[in-house]
Order: structure tokens, then C-alpha cells, then sequence
């Protein structure tokens, strides 16, 4: 448990003081906006489907530029694989009209319903299989972006250094509008499962990370259960059919989520409630990830296209290098269970890992210098998530943690600043001549930023 200590979740505690939100329709629109001339309060934040764990893209007061209506997909090129978009086009509306042309995105990522732009501008992270699949931002060729100043400004894969900056930032740059991405023909895999204890899952943990696959899995650590997901391309895989792939991800998406909810509301003795939890993970999870999925691709493998993010489910995500990863899932499952004996409080759902590849394509890469293990923990319930979180941010920090800035709940900006070192230290000066007054960062950001 960690110390007593002012309780910052990464939420600031809001005033009731209207934020104006604009939802420009087209460029035009968006350079309105953003010109200093305009009426347009500051701060200024770029919001694409609102999915951050964070308050990285909200105001309490200013101004949000809600990008959802720049939503045109404008050219999908078949020979030279790639495809041009707007930057408010949602993840699976993208994968499937390039399903229609026979192609799929490079990587499999999670929650379909982000933004183009905002799965550029921040962590966008999935079971991808290959070291230049790390981050959704990792296939950007070109970006066309409105700065600050209302200015539009074009950043090509000539300029590499320049682009490296922008992926992944957070859209303290500016206003992403359009990208182009490289993409790729249709590639099937193999997926195998398996339902392992946590001792055995560390066992082997390693040497998985260490290896090209596609990794993904679930942590129950009060049932000391980890069911693994794995991906490989192989000479011949099979074939890759929709409807298993389907139940996985209504199962794992919505089933748990909404049957954790009601349950939450209706059975108020916790050993009971936390004991039947648990079963349903655990069948659940036994038969859509052990038995139903035996092949796939990038594109049967996001799941639905229209899928929303449950209400009120809470996440934060923390990053933990692959080599160590060992040691750190085992202290976890102690972290989890001290933590129930100490506060009663302990997550519903279960923890969803991911293998993510070495990646040096962004300034500000969560694994710029090593492979990461991302845990992603959970929950429906609110009570006891805001202390939770706190504790959990200090566990990160005591076995050296990455944290996102979307998605990271209660970092310190002294932990920040220590992760992520001089290219954080780059990031601001490049930040101050995009935007030297300021315009684009909110009073949570200001804390890594300033």
C-alpha cells in the first residue's frame, strides 16, 4: 500500500464554468478555430473520441476542438498500400473499408471506436505481432496538421526527425487533421491458448516477450489464472473465419462489463459477489479463448465496428519492461491481494497484458528503449477506484514502470520526467516554438509539459 499522501489521480476536480466545444465540419472549420484571432477561449485541447483514461484532453475551462466530424476516409491506394484519412474517421470504420480493398492495417489494436487522430497522437497499443508494429503512430507516413497559430503545416517522412515528434503528442503540436498511413494485404495467423497459474505465466514470460509474436492475455490474480493469447504468422495458417473472432470480443467486451455492473448493484456481500465474478471470468474466458479462436487476421480480430466504450468502466495502464516482467507479474498478484485485505477494494475485471515491441519511431515511445509488457487494469466500480489507482501508481514506480500520459492514472510529474528523461526535455522545446504561449496545453498536461 502506498504512503499517505495527497490523493491525484490524474482528474482534476472540475468547476462549473461551460467549456465551449466546437465540432469543425472541415478545414476550414478547424483553422477558424484555432486562428488567435478568433473568440476561442484557452485553453485549447484536440479531442478525438474522448477514450483517455486521463484528463489529457479536457478542459474545466477554454476550449475542446472535438474532431469527430473530419471524418472522410479520401483515398485508399491498392497498389502501394496505403490509405489517406481524416483524422476524426473511427479505428473500425478504417479497418473495415480496407477489408473491402483487401487490406488491413500493420498491427492489431484495440478499442475501435478511437480516432484516427487520437490513435496517433497518443499510445495505440494491441496484440501486434512484429517489431514494426509497436504503435498504431509507428505507420504514419504523413501528417498535415493545424499549428497553434491557425497555420497549416505539413510533416513528411522526409522530414523524419520532425515526424518523430509529432507521433505520439498527445496534440500539444497542433491539430492533426489528416494522416496517411502505410498499410498492408490481408495476413492471416495462427492463435493458440492456453490457461496457465500466474507462477507458470512468469515461468515463461520472458522468453515470450522476447519472441516476434503477438502477445495477449488475461490476468483473474485472486484466482492466480492467465489465459495467454498467441499470434504468429505462419507458412499456412489456415483460415481465418469471422463469426469466433465475434464471440471473443462480445464476450470479452461487452458480457463481462455489463454483467459486473448489474451485479455490482445487486449482490452487496463482496466475497460473494467478487467469488461469482470471478467464475464468469474464468468460463468466459475458458471457452472464447481456448477453444472457439484458432486463426485470424488484423481485421476479425478488432471486434465490432461500431463498439462503444462501456460507461463508467474505469482503466489505467502502466508499462513494465519485458525482461523483468517475471518478477513484476508475480508482485502484482501479491500487490492485488494485499490490497484487498488492506482497503477491501479490489478490480472486477480482468487485467488485459500486452506484449509491446521496442520502438524508437516517436520522441515520446513508451518503449523507446526496451520491449514493454503493458498491463491494462480495469473496473466498473467507482468506489475505492480513486485510492486504488494511487496505490497502484506507486507499485508502477517500485518495479520502474512506464507510464502513458492518456492513460496512466496518479503518475507524478517527477516520475514523468524521470522516465522518459532528455526526450521529454526535447519534447518541451520543440512544444515552446510550436507554441509558445501556451494555447494548446490544459492544466493537467502543463504538469509533464511546461
Amino acid at each position: 500500500m502506498a504512503s499517505p499522501r495527497f490523493r491525484d489521480t490524474g482528474r482534476f476536480v472540475r468547476r462549473k464554468i461551460p467549456t465551449k466545444t466546437y465540432i469543425p465540419a472541415n478545414l476550414a472549420d478547424l483553422m477558424r478555430c484555432l486562428d488567435p484571432d478568433s473568440n476561442a477561449a484557452t485553453p485549447i485541447r484536440i479531442r478525438g473520441a474522448g477514450t483517455a483514461s486521463t484528463d489529457c484532453n479536457t478542459n474545466a475551462t477554454g476550449t475542446v476542438i472535438d474532431m469527430t466530424g473530419l471524418d472522410r476516409i479520401i483515398h485508399i491506394d491498392t497498389y502501394n498500400h496505403t490509405v489517406k484519412v481524416e483524422a476524426g474517421v473511427r479505428l473500425g470504420t478504417l479497418v473495415h473499408a480496407l477489408a473491402e480493398q483487401g487490406l488491413e492495417l500493420i498491427g492489431n489494436h484495440d478499442q475501435m471506436e478511437r480516432t484516427i487522430g487520437g490513435a496517433i497522437a497518443s499510445p495505440c497499443i494491441g496484440a501486434c505481432i512484429g517489431e514494426q508494429a509497436a504503435y498504431l503512430s509507428t505507420q504514419v507516413l504523413n501528417l498535415k496538421v493545424i499549428t497553434a497559430g491557425g497555420r497549416i503545416m505539413q510533416v513528411t517522412e522526409q522530414q523524419k526527425h520532425l515526424l518523430n515528434v509529432f507521433r505520439l503528442s498527445y496534440g500539444l503540436l497542433g491539430a492533426i487533421y489528416e494522416a496517411t498511413l502505410r498499410v498492408r494485404p490481408i495476413t492471416t495467423f495462427s492463435a493458440s491458448h492456453r490457461s496457465l497459474t500466474v507462477d507458470t505465466f512468469a515461468d515463461v514470460a520472458n522468453r515470450l516477450a522476447s519472441r516476434d509474436i503477438g502477445l495477449k492475455f488475461y490476468v483473474l490474480p485472486h484466482m492466480d489464472r492467465v489465459y495467454l493469447d498467441l499470434r504468429r504468422y505462419e507458412q499456412s495458417p489456415g483460415s481465418s473465419y469471422n463469426a469466433p473472432w465475434k464471440i471473443k470480443d462480445w464476450g470479452e467486451s461487452t458480457v463481462l462489463p455489463h454483467v459486473f455492473k448489474s451485479l455490482n448493484r445487486v449482490l452487496p456481500i463482496p466475497t460473494v459477489k467478487y467469488r461469482l465474478m470471478d467464475s464468469i471470468s474464468a468460463a468466459t474466458h475458458g471457452l472464447v479463448n481456448t477453444r472457439l479462436v484458432r486463426n485470424g487476421n488484423n481485421v476479425t480480430a478488432t471486434g465490432a465496428r461500431k463498439r462503444r466504450k462501456p460507461r463508467n468502466l474505469l482503466r489505467s495502464t502502466w508499462c513494465f519492461p519485458a525482461s523483468d516482467f517475471s518478477v513484476v507479474i508475480k508482485a502484482y498478484r501479491e500487490f492485488c491481494s494485499d490490497t484487498l485485505a488492506g482497503s477491501g477494494y479490489r478490480t472486477d475485471l480482468p487485467v488485459v497484458g500486452y506484449r509491446v515491441a521496442r520502438d524508437t519511431s516517436a520522441v515520446l515511445s513508451p518503449s523507446f528503449d526496451e520491449p514493454l509488457i503493458a498491463l491494462q487494469t480495469s473496473s466498473t466500480q467507482e468506489k475505492g477506484w480513486e485510492d486504488f489507482v494511487i496505490d497502484l501508481a506507486q507499485f508502477a514506480e517500485n518495479w520502474g514502470g512506464t507510464p502513458l500520459f492518456s492513460e496512466s492514472r496518479a503518475m507524478r510529474a517527477e516520475y514523468g520526467a524521470q522516465m522518459y528523461t532528455n526526450r521529454l526535455t526535447f519534447f518541451r522545446k520543440i512544444r515552446l516554438q510550436l507554441d509558445p504561449h501556451g494555447r494548446l496545453l490544459n492544466p493537467f498536461l502543463a504538469q509533464y509539459f511546461q
